[in-house]
């Protein structure tokens, strides 16, 4: 490939990256409410929400560049989103079902080879 060439971004990886700004928008949002409504616990679990909602924003950088180590996030993520989404639906909460489908679909992407090859792998 010639060194000047752009890489062509899959569609497939525009719209995870699209998904992942608008999910660090809404965890920096429930991150402020959290510092808002709960005084003690706000600070730390809006702290959390809101350092994760700003890793989705890197991790939507990476994507939309091609960068390697944002093809690893994203599968971590995905499957942390799986395992939790089991968890939430054990406890009663079949919606969790949509949450899991849309990561299993992710990782499974993520594998295609023309996907790969636009992350190097």
């Amino acid at each position: 490939m010639n060194l000047f060439m752009e890489k062509h971004r899959p569609l497939g990886v525009t719209i995870i990256a699209i998904l992942a700004i608008l999910g660090g928008i809404g965890l920096l949002f429930s991150g402020f409410t959290a510092f808002a409504l709960l005084p003690v616990v706000g600070i730390i679990v809006g702290g959390l929400l809101v350092v994760i909602g700003l890793a989705y924003f890197v991790m939507a950088y990476g994507l939309w560049k091609g960068k390697g180590w944002a093809w690893r996030i994203t599968l971590i993520l995905s499957a942390i989103g799986i395992i939790v989404g089991i968890g939430s639906i054990a406890v009663g909460n079949v919606g969790a079902l949509v949450h899991i489908l849309i990561n299993a679909i992710v990782i499974y992407y993520l594998y295609r080879p023309k996907v790969k090859a636009y992350f190097g792998k």
